[in-house]
Formats: C-alpha cells, structure tokens, sequence
C-alpha cells in the first residue's frame, strides 16, 4: 500500500509576513474580507493551532477499515500535531498524541502498523493501545539505586487522550470536551456523508502532496463552488459539472460546513449562460479524450448526482466525483505549506469491474489529476502573489455580503464568508 503520510519539512518553506500581529487589523467589512496577512503571518499559525486544531472541533483522523483488526494502528495528524488512531483489543477506537509522557517521544513512527503495545525506544515506556501506560524500564531502580519515585503510578502518566466519534466509517477526534456530540456539530451536512457512505468501505490506495501555500487558501477551494466551472476544464468541456445543470449548495445552519451537487445531463441553457461559458477560458469544446471510458459512470447512489463535494471545517473533505470516491485531509505544515492527504476507497462489496472503475477515475482527482491538480496550483499562485502580505486583502460578495445559508445557487461565495466568520470567533481575530 503507498505511503500516506505527509511529506518531510521542505526547507523551501515560506517565511512571510513576520512582522508582529499586534498592528494587523482586520478590515471593517468583516466576513466578506480576508487580509492576506492571515494567510502568511507565523503568529497567526500558533494561535490557529491553538485555538482551531486544539479547539471545540472536530477532526478527521482516518476510516475505520483503516484500522480493521485489534492491534492496528495509524498514525496521522491533527493541525501540527502528530497522533495515532489505534484499535484495541474490544475492537474499541481510540485516539492518542503521539507523544510520550517521559520525555515527549513518539510513540509510532510507522503511518500504519499492527502492535500489541504503542513502545517509545528511548527509555521503553509502553502503553496499552488505549493510552494507558502498561510498563516504565526499570522503574523499580537496580540494586537499590536509581528508579522512579515511590509515589509514581503508572495510571497518573498515560497519553493524552482525545474524544472519539464515528460516522458511516468516518472517525473523527476532537482535544476538546466542550465539542458538541459529532452529528448536532455536522448538522444538514451529515446528510451527504449518510447519502455516499452507506455501505462498510474499502481502502484503494493513497496520494499525498505538499502544496506550497497556507492551508487556508485550500480550505476555501473546496469550499466554492463558484469556481469549479471556471477553472476546471475538464468539468465543464465533458459535462461531469457545468453550471447550466441542475445543482444546489447546502450548508449547516452554523454555517461551518457545507457540500454541494451537480447532476450531469440536465443542462439548461440561457442566452446570459451561453454568452458567459463562451468567454471561459476552462470552455473547450475542440478537446477530445483519447479514452473516453473515463467518464463512463453509474448512479449507485440513484439520485442523478455526477459530482458531491462536502467539506468540513476546518480541515476534511468527502468527494464523490463519478464512481471515484475520496477523503481529503488538510495537514497544516507551516504558515506556507500544506500537506493534502488523499485516501481513495470503495465499497467492501464491490465487484471487480466496479473497482477497476473506480480506480481508472482516481485520475480525475489527486495531485496530478485531470480536475484537481488546478486546485493546488491556483493556490501555490496566490501564494506567491500575496508577497509579503503587508497589504491587501480578499473580496468575497458573490452571490451577496451576508451570511445566509439559504438558496441552492452555486454562484455564491457564501460557504466561503461563513468560513471566514467562524474562523473569527475562534481565533479572536
């Protein structure tokens, strides 16, 4: 199975916008703004740490047919944080940093493995794949000398333990006890996990690439809706997502989460659509597929829909892009970095010809895929175009300046502005 974890630091890092948060302002329009500054600036980074990753949310470590047996582990990652989905022998799911409580060690160093202990090899404390520790190397001292004090107990210095949650196979973790119950927290979105994932689940295989821009600006991507049919050639030139089709845009009623949907085949056309698509660049009607198979799809799902997207704050997406079906997780590696976690899978019961299927079309997705490699590239590009990011500032009015999550329109930046109000009320700023 390939290698899913995220890649090694990059020393090409990028190290903007280091003067002090004290003097940044957020512009007065609020949510319909975005300073640049709060992509780039380092102090920003600590407290999103701090406040978002480590906060009252929840976060997507992994399937559980990732960890199908007693004994199997992953380890992966919570903002910054390294942690480890484990499977106890009850068949119970835990969550724990990966973090030693000697000396602050790692405890897994493997992506995936299966262990009947999590073992730390500096000084061979081990722990119970629950997070208890089981045994401290010669803590009782050698012939009457050294040791650890009379009053240590090994129940007092366990690791940390996260909460847990499942969903349709989805496992979820939070640092937060104040987090809601996982599906009051997703609320309408639950209902497009619950619409893909309806069977027990199958991993494919994994991709993983470092984009070369804050995780931010890709949050926002899958998050707009309005950009698919305008960036995305392959979308709009062969018909899996055009915005003539029926579609629609649901968010939860807190605003921090939304998906939306495209069915192909249903297009219609008006002169003000005919007129915009002719100027697009992404419009190109002379491209031909050399294999054309590709977009050869079935409605499992028997509902029409060609393309769902639904993303999470702040960092899962579930996409469902024909018969190819994903996770995204956003893995934050620095004010300027971003690791993207792909996990591709299908249904345990599958037939042949159905994963052969599904496995052509993870070419449609992925770092190099035909839609999506575009996506890392616009945001590596506004990136580079902040600069310094001492000033400016995004504009985010599509489709209105308020936070209303009602209507279906797709040509709407309004998933993208509640987005930026909640990460306000996180962080404070």
């Amino acid at each position: 199975m390939p290698h899913p974890d995220t890649l090694p630091p990059s020393s090409n890092a990028a190290h903007h916008g280091l003067t002090s948060l004290s003097d940044k302002v957020w512009p007065k329009e609020g949510f319909t703004r975005a300073p640049y500054w709060a992509y780039t600036n380092p102090e920003v980074y600590g407290l999103e740490q701090k406040k978002i990753f480590r906060g009252p949310n929840w976060h997507y470590v992994g399937l559980e047919a990732e960890v199908p047996e007693a004994g199997c582990y992953k380890s992966t990652y919570i903002g910054d944080q390294s942690v480890v989905l484990t499977r106890a022998d009850d068949m119970s799911l835990s969550v724990v940093v990966n973090r030693c409580a000697h000396r602050g060690n790692m405890v897994a160093i493997e992506p995936f493995g299966k262990t009947k202990k999590l073992y730390c090899v500096y000084h061979a404390w081990s722990y119970t794949l629950k997070g208890d520790l089981s045994h401290a190397a010669f803590s009782q001292g050698l012939r009457g000398e050294g040791g650890l004090p009379k009053d240590f107990k090994l129940e007092d210095h366990g690791l940390q333990k996260l909460r847990v949650a499942t969903l349709c196979g989805l496992v979820f973790a939070t640092f937060s006890d104040e987090t809601p119950p996982l599906e009051e927290w997703l609320g309408e979105v639950a209902t497009g996990i619950k619409r893909v994932l309806k069977k027990p689940l199958k991993v494919l295989g994994y991709d993983t690439q470092r984009i070369h821009a804050n995780w931010k600006a890709y949050h926002e991507n899958p998050r707009d809706s309005y950009h698919a049919n305008i960036l995305h050639t392959f979308y709009g030139t062969f018909g899996l997502s055009r915005m003539s089709q029926e579609s629609g845009m649901i968010l939860e009623d807190a605003g921090r989460h939304v998906y939306f949907y495209t069915k192909a085949g249903t297009e219609k056309k008006s002169a003000d659509y005919d007129s915009t698509s002719s100027q697009l660049r992404s419009h190109n009607d002379g491209l031909r597929l050399e294999d054309p198979s590709i977009l050869k799809w079935t409605d499992e799902f028997n509902d029409g829909v060609s393309v769902q997207i639904l993303t999470t704050y702040p960092g899962f997406v579930l996409h469902q892009i024909a018969n190819s079906l994903a996770t995204r997780q956003i893995c934050t590696k620095g004010p300027g970095q971003t690791d993207l976690v792909w996990t591709y899978f299908g249904f345990a019961d599958d037939d042949e010809e159905m994963t052969k299927r599904r496995l052509v079309q993870t070419n449609l997705a992925g770092s190099a895929g035909m839609i999506s490699v575009e996506d890392a590239a616009v945001c590596e590009m506004m990136q580079h175009a902040m600069a310094d990011a001492q000033e400016g500032e995004s504009f985010i009015e599509m489709g209105g300046k308020d936070l209303d999550i009602k209507g279906s329109s797709k040509l709407s930046e309004r998933a993208i502005r509640n987005f930026w109000n909640h990460y306000r009320l996180d962080t404070g700023l």
